[in-house]
């Protein structure tokens, strides 16, 4: 009787084992990939993760790092389903005609800004003049630290820019720049909790056609033709793990440390915090894009000489496959 219950026993075992196998098997296998390394505005992604959102939608996701290729060339490439990008970046892309798509924005309002530490005297953009700027050699840059600088009479020409490549903030601005474009939600954050004060100036200030979407969430548009119940699937997991980053930052910061456990826990529970109430904002529901910031921002970089062409914002972006539409 002993053995035959152990027979059994090792018969429901593996049987079990086998259907847990095989219901991981149906799971349909799909990539995103980040735009840097693992931060608070990728939380919501790791939360779907974690809390099995992802599961329940029949995707197996995997979250990549995105290596010198960058996120909109995987994407674009169709090495990568889903990616975190910048409106920027898919407004330059689609005036190429490279095929990606924003399908949701992660943060509302743009949080990003010039920063300097309290010590450079730097308040306002015609204090720029003399100063050197570290940046990462984009030309949207000086486009916009020119379209700032003229609402005050100042000359962009008078700024000594230097590429600060991977040199982080504040070993920068100690050595030899003055000023620097950050993510308050990060840098701005570690500022804080190191005590060293920041005079910060946020692009949004200054015309709100700079207060574009930074980052979104994007995908191919081919994969949006060929497979949207996939695309509805993956964006209605993330959709529930921002939300729930949005109510509950505390645990949420938890999940991205458990996930990325090289972060300082105090940095990212503390940005998780500041951040929170911003990825929906003012919006009727997380991820939502509007037409006019989209217009308004690729106007601004026609403008300003970095599109060679008009953008067909509709081609773009879409807001079809957030929840209720």
């Amino acid at each position: 009787m002993r053995k035959w219950l152990m027979v059994v026993s090792a018969i429901l075992l593996l049987t079990a084992c086998s259907s847990g196998g095989t219901e991981k098997e149906k799971l349909k296998k799909v990539s995103v990939v980040l735009d840097w390394t693992p931060n608070t505005n990728h939380t919501g992604l790791y939360v779907a993760k974690e809390k099995g959102y992802f599961e329940k939608q029949g995707l197996d996701v995997d979250i990549i790092m995105p290596g010198e290729a960058g996120a909109d060339q995987l994407v674009a490439s169709g090495k990568a389903d889903f990616g975190v990008g910048y409106q920027e970046g898919v407004t330059q892309a689609r005036v190429q005609d490279v095929p990606i798509v924003s399908i949701a924005a992660i943060i509302q309002h743009n949080t990003s800004g010039f920063a300097a530490p309290k010590d450079k005297g730097i308040t306002k953009p015609e204090d720029f003049e003399g100063k050197t700027y570290g940046g990462w050699g984009s030309p949207v840059e000086e486009a916009v630290m020119s379209s700032i600088m003229k609402q005050e009479g100042a000359d962009v020409k008078k700024v000594n820019f230097v590429n600060m490549g991977d040199t982080d903030f504040f070993t920068a601005v100690k050595r030899d720049i003055d000023f620097a474009w950050i993510f308050y939600g990060w840098t701005g954050i570690e500022a804080e909790l190191r005590g060293e004060e920041l005079d910060m100036m946020y692009v949004k200030d200054y015309s709100d056609k700079l207060d574009y979407y930074t980052p979104v969430l994007t995908t191919n548009q081919s994969h949006i033709e060929d497979d949207p119940d996939t695309v509805k699937a993956f964006l209605k997991a993330a959709t529930e793990g921002y939300e729930y980053s949005i109510e509950h930052p505390d645990e949420a910061g938890k999940i991205l440390l458990k996930e990325a456990p090289d972060l300082d826990e105090e940095l990212v529970m503390k940005s998780q915090e500041w951040l929170a109430p911003k990825y929906k904002d003012d919006a009727e529901r997380w991820g939502e894009q509007k037409a006019e910031v989209w217009k308004n921002y690729a106007d601004w970089m026609f403008d300003n000489g970095l599109l060679d062409k008009k953008l067909d914002s509709q081609k773009a972006y879409t807001n079809e496959f957030l929840s209720g539409e």
